[in-house]
């Protein structure tokens, strides 16, 4: 009895060079995070930009809170990140920007140093009613010797003031990028990530040149 044969050809596959569509995932994820004092909008830029639904860890603030969290100037301020506040956007195809919003009030600094592990960088968000707000922010960035920029969150009621103006107060060292920005307008919070882009880039580059 003759053994049977199988002549069957072998399965097709795809030719190298043709994309695979079952791939997906960014080919590049970058970490960044939104940092800032207590109200000075960290949630809601997180909240313009994403792509998808952010993740948002809020509690309504109760009488426990008082004299505890410092309410000067955001009398209005009814809920508070705990956590972090999470949220996605893809600014080219391949690249994917994942934005960590911080905890603004003291008593959760301690979850700063987990939500920085392999961040590209920080946005330090300034409210110029409370710009003292923002120099826990800017220190701690400086001595992790984390890339950050500051933007100034231009609120409806408060006064205006010029980038230049801004940096002096602030103390801040000539070559950290200050913008102006609507932390509301997706357009205006895309820029400041842009431009922390850019300028964690330039870092990085002056670094491996020396």
């Amino acid at each position: 009895m003759n053994s049977a044969r199988s002549d069957a050809p072998p399965p097709a596959t795809a030719e190298p060079d043709e994309p695979d569509d079952r791939a997906d995932g960014p080919r590049v994820a970058l970490k960044i995070l939104v940092a800032g004092g207590f109200g000075v909008g960290k949630t809601t830029l997180v909240g313009a930009v994403s792509e998808i639904r952010p993740l948002r860890t809020e509690e309504a603030l109760t009488d426990v809170s008082v004299g505890v969290d410092d309410l000067d100037g955001v009398a209005a301020k009814t809920t508070t990140t705990v956590a972090m506040d999470f949220g996605r956007i893809t600014l080219r195809d391949g690249v994917a920007i994942y934005l960590f919003g911080t905890p603004g009030q003291e008593r959760f600094w301690f979850m700063w140093n987990e939500l920085s592990r392999g961040a590209l960088g920080a946005v330090v968000l300034a409210d110029t009613r409370r710009l003292m707000a923002s120099f826990a922010s800017i220190d701690y960035f400086e001595r992790k010797g984390t890339p950050f920029v500051v933007a100034v969150n231009c609120f409806d009621d408060a006064d205006r003031y010029e980038a230049p103006e801004i940096r002096t107060a602030l103390d801040i060292d000539p070559h950290v990028p200050v913008l102006l920005c609507d932390a509301r307008r997706a357009v205006s919070a895309k820029q400041v990530l842009v431009s922390l882009v850019e300028h964690a880039l330039r870092l990085a580059g002056g670094t491996r040149h020396a």
